[in-house]
């Protein structure tokens, strides 16, 4: 039985992605701050700032599918904290690699996280995987993170990265904290609502990442984002479809998000409109390639 050694395990996309390895017959373990060896998926220490893992994380492992990082948005974006954001990527991806190292692991993948803020605000320009790198802070965590990567690519270890979009749940992340004003009919978009946001089903990232990893020829980098972005005011008008709930949908100025959120507004204020062109050409097929699809079945299936 294979086994893939999964960092970020009990993050929104960790989680469901050890789910969906089990069912295909892999054995799965997580690197964790709090080591928990009975843990459903047995769970190893580790701790960047005092370079340590349990090095019995590696013993017999296939894969490694590398998802640490902490969040971008839960805390407003001081010095400290973006040292904290671009370490908690950089340094754990280098961390892994001298242990690889030391250990002699012979993996036959690691497929690394990114994310699509490397293409920072393009308006209404379409970014592949050869577009250039933006120029906020988003694209210089994105930057660094992929770059990180080479420590793991001088062992001679296949490393397709995924540069991830805005990841669908009603588990967590942004649809999730949207919801619920859904329930008293009020819906909202942010700015004038005409920026694009390039989506994803939970299970398709999730799929996505299986993907990259059992395929040979899958190296380099890929966008992780469904083959059809929508403005932000799209995607809160589609929502209300899905739970089937008319609702008013209302604008909160951008000023208001910069004045919340600080220099953190970006994250939500930016247009980042991205295809998985390569993706699609090395034989990935999206199950929920379709917003409100996606949305109805999220909504359905709790997922």
């Amino acid at each position: 039985m294979p086994t893939v050694l999964i960092t970020g395990g009990t993050g929104l996309i960790g989680n469901r992605l050890s789910s969906l390895l089990v069912k295909k017959g892999y054995e799965v373990r997580w690197l964790s701050r709090q080591e928990n060896l009975q843990a459903q998926y047995p769970t190893f220490g580790w701790n960047i700032q005092k370079d340590y893992i349990n090095s019995e994380a590696f013993r017999r492992i296939d894969h490694i599918i590398h998802l640490a990082g902490a969040n971008i948005v839960d805390k407003r974006w001081t010095t400290q904290r973006k040292k904290v954001i671009i370490d908690s990527r950089v340094q754990s991806t280098k961390l892994l690699a001298k242990y690889i190292a030391s250990e002699n692991v012979q993996l036959q993948s690691f497929v690394g996280g990114a994310a699509i803020g490397y293409y920072g605000n393009t308006g209404e320009d379409t970014n592949t995987v050869g577009s250039p790198l933006g120029q906020d802070f988003m694209a210089e965590i994105c930057n660094l993170w992929e770059k990180s990567y080479s420590s793991i690519k001088q062992l001679g270890i296949r490393t397709p990265i995924i540069r991830i979009g805005l990841v669908l749940s009603t588990q967590g992340g942004a649809l999730s904290k949207m919801l619920p004003s859904y329930k008293v009919r009020i819906g909202s978009y942010f700015g004038n609502g005409a920026q694009y946001y390039s989506w994803i089903h939970l299970d398709d990232v999730c799929n996505i990442l299986i993907h990259a990893m059992e395929t040979e020829a899958m190296t380099g980098i890929y966008n992780g984002v469904a083959p059809n972005p929508v403005s932000n005011k799209t995607l809160a008008q589609q929502i209300a479809k899905a739970l089937n709930k008319k609702s008013l949908i209302m604008p909160v100025p951008a000023l208001v998000m910069k004045t919340a959120m600080g220099e953190m507004a970006m994250a939500v204020l930016n247009s980042t409109k991205v295809q998985p062109k390569n993706l699609l050409d090395n034989g990935f097929q999206f199950e929920h390639p379709d917003l409100l699809e996606a949305l109805n079945h999220l909504v359905v299936n709790k997922i």
